[in-house]
């Protein structure tokens, strides 16, 4: 070293050379050392990692052992084990795959690499590798066994494609539940029964097959588009959007899928929107919006079901009885076993003062949701209101709506107490008559311009009738706080308080 420091010129570059490559493979023997011992404990962490169940911390120490040494076949097995154990079979089999590369007669991954396939539908291969364990080895049970149900699948999945070919949808459906028994993790099989579901007209078993088979392969756009689209013909506007974004995630630019997810989208906007202003009791502007939705998509049978229900909805909040009526009527044609349009067009009727048919509609909305409390109290309103109805009805009386607000209730009492005052009649008999009515009227006028007993008579109980009030007993309608100003006779003359 001594000497290269001291050279010069060629002979020096020469001596500086030698040097760098003596310190290199210095190095690189220190460097080879220790990635073989960093192996080995990688190795060693792993398997206790494993056999104590933490996977993902097991997986990190293969992959480390798999990059310093990547032709030792054991490391690619241990680590297709982990993979498998974690659930992850399609990273697991190229593993499988570079093991048996590495060594050709190692059995145990030939015998997992075909039991994927198997459950893959992969009959070809499968067989292969079942057969080249048998090979080695022609009693192995298990071999025997799979190689048995490849043989199996493989007939079952001819029967499936020939019933399928023939219009035997049911047939082919039948088929299909043991080569998805065997085969669990073939998507073509889980799409061909998802096929015939749809066309026997049932979406929702087609969307049982359809989600796990878009899982099962690397790029199914077409799954994914197929999810969203029925989804979306149920009404199911979320979902619908959650798929198509899951197609756009593989491929941004795929036109099919774009062009559904801007109508879903919109869609989408519009229906959430119209619940928001609901929820804030902007129920002229939900209206508005729904009819939006129906405009956005008119085609679509659920989407103008939910539309209708929705606008029958805010037409009773807003109290517009003879409108609601009909949407709510039209909703219960298009819709005829929903519970909650029943429930709404029952309070249209209360606001008509229609009880009956209020009655009637809660009756059978309960039929279809027994269990909703709504239902169960509304009922039990109409029913009281309907009773009261067959006594006095003191809006009624008034000829005033249910939401007529105090200054038209006075009006109105103003209105119908100059008409029937006993004064204004002669014979003794319609005096008698008028008298029964002015008391109508005023009894009408007290309950009504008080608030807390024009909410009990709302919910269906008359303030001023002895049986509602004390649960029984007999008693004849009065005048309010007991007073009659026409029993002990003469002529009375009234001032009246429009307060």
């Amino acid at each position: 070293m001594e000497w290269c420091l001291r050279a010069g010129g060629s002979s020096g570059l020469l001596c500086s050379l030698a040097l760098l490559c003596v310190l290199l493979d210095i190095q690189l023997d220190g460097v080879l050392g220790a990635t073989q011992a960093e192996i080995e404990h990688h190795l060693e962490m792993g398997r206790k990692l494993l056999a104590a169940g933490q996977l993902a911390e097991a997986l990190s120490h293969y992959h480390s052992a798999v990059e310093g040494d990547s032709e030792n076949y054991l490391t690619y097995y241990k680590r297709a084990a982990v993979f498998l154990a974690m659930g992850r079979s399609r990273s697991a089999l190229p593993d499988l795959t570079h093991a048996i590369q590495l060594k050709p007669d190692f059995l145990p991954a030939r015998l997992q690499r075909g039991n994927i396939l198997l459950k893959q539908g992969n009959t070809q291969e499968a067989r292969e590798d079942f057969e080249m364990v048998l090979r080695g080895s022609a009693d192995h049970s298990e071999a025997q066994e799979q190689l048995m149900k490849t043989n199996e699948l493989e007939d079952l999945q001819e029967e499936a494609h020939a019933a399928y070919h023939q219009g035997d949808y049911s047939g082919t459906i039948n088929a299909l539940e043991r080569v998805i028994e065997i085969s669990p993790w073939d998507p073509e099989s889980r799409e061909l029964r998802a096929d015939c579901y749809m066309r026997m007209g049932d979406p929702q078993k087609a969307i049982q097959d359809l989600t796990p088979a878009a899982r099962l392969r690397n790029d199914n756009r077409a799954a994914f588009l197929k999810l969203s689209k029925l989804h979306y013909s149920l009404g199911e506007h979320h979902e619908s959007l959650n798929h198509i974004r899951e197609c756009l995630k593989l491929d941004q630019d795929d036109k099919e899928c774009f062009s559904h997810y801007k109508q879903v989208k919109k869609l989408s906007k519009q229906l959430d929107s119209a619940e928001e202003l609901i929820n804030e009791d902007r129920y002229q502007e939900a209206i508005d919006k729904y009819e939006s939705v129906m405009k956005t998509e008119p085609n679509v049978q659920s989407y103008i079901n939910r539309a209708k229900e929705r606008i029958c909805f805010c037409l009773v909040k807003l109290q517009l009885a003879a409108e609601a009526i009909d949407v709510c009527s039209e909703a219960h044609q298009r819709d005829p076993r929903n519970a909650n349009v029943l429930r709404d067009r029952a309070e249209a009727y209360i606001l008509n003062q229609d009880y009956e048919k209020a009655v009637e509609d809660y009756q059978e909305a309960r039929e279809f949701d027994g269990d909703s409390i709504a239902i169960k109290d509304g009922l039990e309103r109409a029913q009281k209101l309907l009773k009261i109805s067959r006594k006095r009805d003191y809006y009624k009386i008034l000829g005033v709506s249910r939401n007529a607000n105090k200054q038209e209730i006075i009006k109105a009492y103003r209105k119908l107490a100059q008409q029937f005052h006993p004064d204004n009649f002669k014979s003794e008999a319609e005096k008698k008559e008028a008298e029964k009515k002015f008391i109508d009227i005023a009894s009408a006028k007290e309950v009504l311009t008080d608030p807390e007993m024009r909410q009990k008579f709302d919910e269906g109980e008359d303030p001023l009738d002895p049986e509602s009030q004390q649960g029984g007993g007999g008693g004849q309608r009065g005048w309010p706080f007991h007073f009659n100003p026409f029993e002990s006779g003469g002529s009375y003359h009234f001032k009246f308080e429009y307060n």
